[in-house]
């Protein structure tokens, strides 16, 4: 089992939900994380959280994934303050759903740019720390990622967009000693699309199951890899 303490990670879309969960879990670990969000005050109270009782440290970082010198900087800021990029975390995502007929191009170019274009930005940017540590990286894709439904044509298409892209990248680092997984979760208890978590939640993933994945994942040894993952409710309501 591999020793996490004082290893570094990049998160994007980290100041709650999966994002937030899986900081926790590393957190716990003894990683320092750092988390970003489009807000820096989001950013920095996500991390005021963390800091409570995390082992490691949780730095907040504003970047947009939309945009590749925001995510540039961001890599720039964790190797200054740390020195290692262990693990990159792709988790922002966002999602509208309408009918094709009702989608508009701005909704379908933000589903796009923030959940495509944004991960091959992420491991674009993070791709020389990563080859330097050996490191990880993990997009969040979806169960949306290879079942198609009514009124998910932008979400649909990127997020198995994402699924293909990280399935060939994984691929491609390989040669490099960088694994890189992409995790497919179904229904979670998240902030997402304007849900607010609450009791009838109880059946979904909570975000501390997805947390702990990641963790058990950067656990294993580097000769064995989990390449993609399908995780749904054991006992859906």
């Amino acid at each position: 089992m591999q020793n996490l303490e004082n290893k570094t990670a990049l998160i994007t879309g980290g100041s709650k939900g999966i994002g937030f969960g899986i900081a926790a879990a590393l957190m716990a670990q003894g990683m320092n994380v750092a988390i970003t969000s489009r807000s820096q005050k989001g950013a920095d109270e996500a991390a005021a959280e963390l800091n409570k009782s995390g082992k490691g440290k949780a730095l907040g970082i504003k970047a947009d994934v939309r945009n590749f010198e925001s995510q540039q900087k961001a890599v720039d800021t964790v190797l200054k303050k740390w020195g290692t990029l262990d693990l990159f975390v792709a988790n922002a995502g966002v999602g509208f759903f309408a009918s094709i007929e009702d989608m508009t191009l701005d909704q379908w170019h933000e589903t796009i740019d923030t959940n495509l274009t944004g991960v091959f930005y992420s491991l674009k940017a993070g791709l020389d720390g990563l080859k330097a540590s050996k490191g990880y990286f993990i997009s969040i894709s979806s169960l949306a990622g290879t079942n198609f439904f009514v009124n998910g044509s932008a979400y649909n298409a990127s997020k198995f967009g994402v699924t293909g892209f990280t399935q060939a990248a994984m691929l491609d680092l390989r040669q490099h000693g960088i694994r890189a997984t992409t995790i497919m979760p179904g229904s979670v208890a998240t902030y997402f699309n304007n849900h607010k978590p609450n009791e009838t939640d109880a059946w979904k993933i909570q975000i501390e199951d997805i947390g702990q994945m990641v963790v058990d994942l950067m656990q294993m040894n580097p000769r064995t890899l989990l390449s993609k993952i399908e995780v749904r409710p054991s006992m859906p309501a």
